[in-house]
């Protein structure tokens, strides 16, 4: 089977669920050295935004499969991870207005980095 014989729209699609798949995983491999690396378990930045953009992959191709459990359970997630990332967001623009307003409210040391 040559190239353009195996490029057709379903192995495309395939292949987006797998990359999909590896951006949601990669989260917790960043999560498990972000923790290592500190000593203690933490949540960094970047579990968020993997949570986000894997999530947004996977429900487009649970869009595309027409899977309605596939397509709620990712929805619902993508909900959650954007949540918490305006979360993150907000308590940090809090924290700099403190700071600039001359409080000294420092960072706590759970947030998210």
């Amino acid at each position: 089977m040559n190239f353009s014989e195996w490029l057709t729209a379903e192995n495309i699609w395939l292949g987006i669920g797998f990359s999909g798949q590896a951006l949601f995983a990669s989260r917790f491999i960043i999560q498990w050295f972000k923790s290592e690396i500190v000593g203690r378990s933490v949540i960094p930045l970047a579990f968020w935004y993997l949570s986000l953009g894997g999530g947004l992959v996977l429900l487009s191709y649970a869009i595309y499969k027409g899977d309605p459990v596939f397509i709620t359970g990712q929805a619902t997630g993508i909900i959650v991870y954007s949540r918490n990332l305006y979360l993150i967001f907000r308590e940090k623009r809090n924290q700099r207005e403190t700071l600039l307003a001359g409080g000294t409210e420092r960072p706590r040391e759970n947030s998210a980095t």
